[in-house]
């Protein structure tokens, strides 16, 4: 007799993201999973679902194969079988499993398939799902068979198929997160003792195989419907294609067009297809054998270059445009210009391009003074001429530009603009934020919770300083000469190269939304790099501000991203991307740590990390008192505590430390905490719900653990996640307050004897933290030797979170590497190539 309980053991056979969040939520329902079973690692990267299971400690098997020309390999089942599992739960599992390993279990074996079985039995299901048109989808869950999809059924999910559905739309709106539930809700019914088991009928069973490139190509004879889902069948793998246009064209994104009107464009000959095809402002345009039409938005070309089908005939880009006479005449004074600045070329023609005709940098603010002296005051940029080269386009693209019809042009990445280009973009970056401050301050306050007076001198302010200065080095990024003596013979010339990195990913903290931004993008364009950058889940609405204000700078698509959204989901991708070359991080110790390794397991990507911090703050009895007293409480107070550089513990000299105390919580008392719009307003809300439960049980510890809790310690009772301004005194080296950081404005005070420089310095320095610091004396070789001492990226003396953006800023120890800020800020954006050449 078989018996049932609420919880199993059960063994996880499969792969991908959809095995490993089935995996979490059958822990989530109790079961104990007592093994997974994944395939071997791809290029050093292990499946998602093994790196779930290795966080948690669960067993991990990675076999190559389960079986050898038919048969069980013995030793993998026994491995299996070692394991006690009651039920195989298989979620998307793609390696062929043994029957002695499939009916090894007292309650058997349950797998996912994409389709409502009988139909679409194999490893294409959701193809053929679209291929066919089916007007219902779904997913079943059966009881694993030998492998056919022919088992019996547990339980099966229908949806509609949309008409433009996709592969990956499809499984992403319905087959993914209902898959994962049916898979919860299967294994419950196991548990409860309900399974059903569904014999599978015959009646409208298919069976069809693997898509693959090979047998990917489309049949034109057909209506226009079947082509469109022939495409949409194959979008996400293997693409259907044809042969036209000399190569091998690949369709992507096809939708019906039901309109029946027939678009105007440039027309692609297609072998085998009713008419040819139409390149149009929307995709290409095709038609099946009923006349019918379908678009394509996308087109991959035969080197693998996937383009907007749009833009598949360079001049087809835009139609050309018909001048009139008063155009033509413009044209031919344009045409004198180029010859004046192009004296070498005898004539100046449609195809006579700028740049391979001599013309240089200078010669390009000559020509866009002879169009504003020409044409009416017209103003070009200088990327106008870098992207229109040919006399021909330069004339379309001046025309449109006279005729007001620019703005309905696409922009264009320009991956070949010059650094003087580069800078004005970024300046006129920096003059539009100046414009819109009020905006973004007032922006941020909402969304962060900082004082409006703060976020416009501080979040804002300095986000506009900074790309005021790295404006300044898009120009001025340059290589070195090496004398090298070993190679012989010694005519050799050796130089180097600063490049960018190429796509870089930059994670954004939630505490200073657009100042974070500000120091790692700054930086990253100066260097010459594109990025996407990633704002905090809770704080992003800056971050789209500023994505507006990069399109009105004239900052082309594609170079500026801005895509919000957890870390977990987004912040990962990034960091497991393969073109992605960089991560710029700001944010936990924690998150740090495994951003790091994800960096290392996905590409070698180069990583810079701003961490957490237990900054140490000295104050001797030789300061002056009434500044200590100020940048003291500034030191912990300021942006109410959420300041990555937060003193985070203040050792008192003893002959000052009551005196101290007394004046701090005499002036905290004084702060108002409020609405952070009001300009009165010194002290602000905390970010978000979950960080306020955290100080609040970060004081609970400290309380507990015997420290004096002199002031504060509790929400603020009104509306909102305020947090009281907080003092706790008589705090010892051990206790959980000295050593971790509360990230809020809560300031832990320890004592130290009279003159101890050397005893403070070791309790100081005692923790894996090092981004700041400070010391607070009046004796200038005390401070200098007490700096030299202090193992953090930046001590301040005699004044607390004096930034700059001229000056590098970043920690050591666990709380990172890298810098923001400065000339070192650039290094972590640009890569070195050596040159040498012999002569």
């Amino acid at each position: 007799t078989v018996q049932f309980s609420t919880t199993m053991r059960i063994a996880i056979i499969g792969q991908s993201l959809f095995g490993q969040e089935v995996y979490s939520r059958l822990r989530k329902e109790g079961h104990q999973v007592v093994g997974v079973f994944t395939i071997p690692d791809k290029d050093g990267k292990a499946d998602p679902l093994a790196l779930e299971a290795e966080k948690d400690h669960v067993p991990v098997f990675k076999f190559p194969r389960w079986r050898l020309k038919g048969k069980a390999l013995p030793e993998v089942v026994e491995q299996y079988k070692s394991l006690g599992a009651q039920l195989n739960v298989l979620p998307f599992c793609s390696q062929f499993i043994p029957m002695e390993v499939i009916n090894a279990p007292e309650h058997g074996s349950i797998i996912y398939h994409p389709s409502l079985l009988p139909r679409h039995r194999g490893a294409s299901a959701i193809n053929w799902t679209l291929i066919h048109g089916d007007k219902k989808g779904g997913f079943t869950v059966f009881w694993a068979d030998d492998g056919l999809d022919t088992g019996d059924i547990l339980l099966q999910k229908e949806c509609d198929v949309l008409p433009d559905d996709t592969v990956s739309s499809l499984y992403n709106r319905f087959l993914f997160p209902e898959g994962v539930n049916g898979m919860v809700e299967a294994v419950r019914l196991i548990t409860e003792g309900k399974a059903p088991r569904i014999p599978q009928t015959e009646e409208g069973a298919t069976y069809e195989g693997i898509q693959k490139k090979e047998n990917a190509k489309i049949n034109w004879d057909q209506p226009a419907e079947a082509i469109h889902n022939w495409i949409r069948g194959n979008d996400k793998v293997p693409g259907a294609w044809t042969e036209a246009n000399g190569q091998m064209l690949t369709f992507f994104g096809s939708t019906l067009n039901d309109n029946g009107l027939v678009p105007e464009g440039d027309t692609l000959d297609i072998p085998g297809a009713s008419q040819p095809g139409i390149i149009t402002k929307v995709g290409l345009v095709l038609f099946g054998n009923d006349g019918k039409m379908l678009v394509v938005k996308n087109i991959q070309l035969e080197d693998g270059k996937m383009i907007p089908a749009c833009h598949f005939f360079k001049s087809a880009e835009s139609t050309t445009l018909e001048l009139t006479e008063e155009e033509l005449v413009t044209a031919e004074t344009i045409r004198d210009a180029w010859q004046r600045i192009l004296p070498n070329v005898a004539e100046i023609e449609s195809s006579t391009d700028f740049f391979k005709s001599g013309a240089a940098s200078v010669d390009v603010v000559r020509l866009i003074e002879e169009v504003k002296l020409q044409c009416n005051g017209l103003e070009l940029e200088n990327e106008d001429v870098y992207m229109a080269t040919t006399f021909g386009d330069f004339i379309q693209m001046l025309i449109r530009k006279l005729r007001g019809e620019d703005g309905e042009e696409e922009q264009a990445i320009d991956y070949v603009g010059s650094k003087s280009c580069l800078l004005q973009k970024v300046i006129g970056l920096a003059d539009l934020m100046e414009e819109h401050q009020e905006e973004l301050a007032t922006i941020e306050a909402i969304d962060s919770g900082a004082v409006y007076t703060l976020a416009l001198k501080t979040h804002v302010g300095m986000s506009i300083q900074t790309f005021r200065y790295f404006a300044g080095w898009c120009d001025k990024i340059q290589g070195t000469t090496i004398p090298i003596n070993q190679a012989r013979p010694n005519r050799n010339l050796t130089f180097t190269k600063k490049e960018p990195v190429g796509v870089c990913g930059i994670v954004i903290p939630w505490n200073y939304p657009l100042m974070m931004l500000s120091w790692k993008t700054a930086a990253c364009l100066a260097a010459g790099n594109t990025l996407v950058i990633k704002p905090a889940q809770v704080t992003p609405l800056t971050a789209l501000k500023f994505a507006e204000l990069t399109v009105k700078a004239g900052i082309p698509k594609g170079v500026v991203n801005v895509l919000p959204g957890s870390g977990s989901l987004v912040g990962q991708r990034l960091s497991d991307h393969p073109d992605v070359r960089k991560i710029g991080f700001t944010g936990s110790t924690e998150i740090g740590k495994h951003i790091m390794k994800s960096c290392a397991l996905s590409n070698v990507k180069k990583v810079s990390l701003e961490l957490g911090g237990k900054s140490p703050l000295i104050i001797f009895a030789d300061c002056d008192l009434s500044k200590a007293i100020q940048m003291g409480m500034s030191s912990v107070f300021f942006n109410k505590g959420e300041n990555c550089i937060a003193a985070g513990r203040l050792f008192l000299e003893n002959s000052i430390h009551d005196q101290f105390v007394q004046k701090v919580v005499e002036e905290v008392k004084k702060l108002k905490i409020g609405d952070p719009l009001d300009r009165a307003t010194n002290h602000g809300p905390q970010n978000h719900h979950a960080h306020l439960q955290k100080l609040i049980e970060y004081c609970q510890k400290g309380v507990k653990e015997g420290a004096t809790l002199v002031y504060g310690g509790k929400q603020v009772s009104r509306p909102g996640f305020f947090f009281e301004p907080t003092i706790f005194t008589n705090v010892e080296d051990h206790m959980f307050v000295a050593q971790e950081e509360s990230f809020g404005p809560i300031m832990i005070i320890s004592r130290f004897p009279d003159g101890d420089i050397d005893g403070v310095l070791q309790r100081a320095n005692a923790t894996e933290f090092g981004l700041a610091s400070g010391v607070f004396t009046q004796n200038i070789n005390k401070a200098l030797y007490v700096s030299d001492k202090l193992q953090a990226g930046t001590v301040f003396i005699n004044t607390y979170n004096k930034t700059d953006v001229a000056a590098p800023f970043g920690g050591f120890k666990q709380s990172g590497f890298g810098k923001d800020l400065g000339e070192a800020a650039l290094n972590e954006y640009l890569k070195i190539k050596t040159v040498t050449f012999e002569y």
